[in-house]
């Protein structure tokens, strides 16, 4: 005879106790993987709305390079050069409230009102162009520094509650690679808008556009971390939440950043002067490979765009196979500190031996030429392993903060590298002053990485945790 117990089964509720295995939903894809790609996006608009002024200035400049029922206008070396780096003013200015209000505010609110703004004043370029020359181009281009500042801060914040740790180079490598394939699309796009019959005003319009309806996308869909997600499930969450140590699973907790702490810790210097330098190289190349392959290489408009987005498809590709075997490593026993300044050391100088081999590259070896930037720039790739997640490492608590800190001095210099560029190079077609640009950087490439490997780390510090005390050496 049966039970009333045989027939009957009692549910056991799930509890917030209930532990989650890693091997069942590590790899495995989820909603976290969802908000990646949407961070993926958010940097190929961010950074095509960024680029595309790199090859359209060339249009906009020369009607000779592109389609001449179109105004030019009468712009030298150095007006390009500051409308280049303008951009860099305002995003400098914003950086440090940007890291706060991502970290204390809303990461995702803060990026989809940034975003919006940006795009509507890419928009604007070309009727400030023709009503304000340069000058309203500029203020243009500040406003939209100025909107897009919150990039990277809201980024590494949402990064630091989203991503497993096991997870973190992979995870944060797509998520930044955007920048380099928003790269890539922007400035072949560009250069065919640029000669079309709808011609370099339509750039702006077309970039914005897309600009827009992934702001709104991202305002719908996105989260701020597993917590607040409408569409994580249980195990999921809990997954992200267990994966965390217990120095790091206060993220979510409100408390004071410690900004002595941060701004006195030496890894975290080196982490600001290694973004510097890999700031000087990235935005130096990306600014001036567009002007040397139209005065020393001759490519029009077309070729131009699409060979200067050719080491940038290479930097995308490259920063897939570095991310695997980071993690890989780390899975197989290597220390942190040690990925990441393998991976830096690849991003550095590799790029420096690559500069200083086009100095002795014949300038009419087109193929040679291009070949040594393709591996200039590709090798950059490394820097998503190296430092520029290394703040997450230190300290997923602060990671909003601490970008914000390090972004805004790279931001500096990369306002300084395109106008030292425009002092330097006064006669584009004298590649004896391209080849002083070259070794400069690639000496800066150099003494960067040097600091980062004697005194970057890759454990979490002390200061994490908003309740603990220095330990005493």
């Amino acid at each position: 005879m049966k039970s009333l117990a045989d027939d009957t089964k009692i549910p056991i509720p799930r509890t917030e106790y209930m532990k989650v295995e890693p091997e069942d939903l590590e790899g495995k894809i989820g909603t976290r993987h969802w908000q990646i790609f949407l961070m993926f996006l958010g940097m190929v608009m961010a950074y095509a709305l960024r680029v595309n002024m790199s090859v359209t200035i060339v249009a906009m400049a020369d009607s000779s390079s592109a389609n001449i029922d179109f105004e030019t206008y009468d712009w030298n070396e150095w007006t390009k050069s500051i409308i280049l780096s303008s951009f860099f003013w305002g995003y400098t200015i914003m950086q440090l409230p940007s890291g706060y209000l991502a970290q204390h505010w809303s990461a995702q609110r803060l990026l989809s009102t940034g975003m919006f703004i940006c795009s509507i004043l890419n928009m604007l370029v070309p009727l400030a162009a023709k009503y304000g020359d340069w000058g309203a181009v500029c203020a243009c281009r500040v406003g939209m520094g100025l909107s897009q500042a919150c990039l990277m801060p809201s980024l590494h914040t949402m990064l630091s509650k989203w991503v497993p740790p096991t997870e973190r180079a992979r995870l944060g490598t797509f998520a930044y690679a955007g920048a380099q394939f928003g790269t890539v699309i922007a400035m072949p796009i560009s250069g065919y808008l640029a000669a079309s019959s709808i011609g370099w005003p339509s750039v702006f319009y077309v970039f914005g556009t897309v600009s827009l309806l992934w702001t709104i996308l991202f305002y719908i869909c996105g989260a701020d971390s597993p917590a607040q997600s409408k569409m994580i499930s249980f195990d999921e969450k809990k997954f992200i939440q267990d994966s965390f140590n217990a120095e790091s699973t206060k993220s979510e907790e409100k408390h004071v950043t410690p900004w002595v702490n941060i701004c006195t810790s030496m890894p975290m210097w080196a982490i600001i002067i290694a973004h510097c330098g890999q700031s000087w190289g990235f935005w130096m190349l990306l600014t001036e490979i567009p002007s040397y392959m139209n005065a020393i290489l001759s490519f029009d408009i077309k070729k131009n765009g699409l060979m200067s987005a050719l080491p940038y498809l290479t930097m995308w590709l490259l920063s897939f196979p570095i991310s695997w075997c980071s993690d890989y490593a780390l899975k197989k026993g290597a220390t942190r500190s040690l990925v990441r300044k393998i991976s830096n050391t690849i991003a550095n100088w590799g790029p420096a031996a690559a500069l200083v081999a086009l100095c002795f590259a014949p300038a009419d070896n087109v193929v040679l030429v291009v070949v040594i930037l393709v591996f200039a720039v590709g090798l950059n790739a490394g820097s998503m392993c190296g430092f520029q997640i290394n703040h997450i490492d230190l300290s997923p608590n602060n990671a909003g903060s601490m970008m914000a800190i390090t972004n805004c001095a790279a931001a500096v210099v990369a306002i300084v590298s395109p106008l030292i560029a425009g002092v330097i190079i006064t006669d584009e077609n004298n590649v004896s002053q391209w080849h002083i640009v070259f070794y400069l950087t690639a000496a800066i490439y150099f003494i960067d990485n040097l600091i980062f490997i004697i005194f970057g780390r890759g454990e979490v510090q002390w200061w994490n945790d908003p309740s603990a005390k220095k330990p005493l050496k």
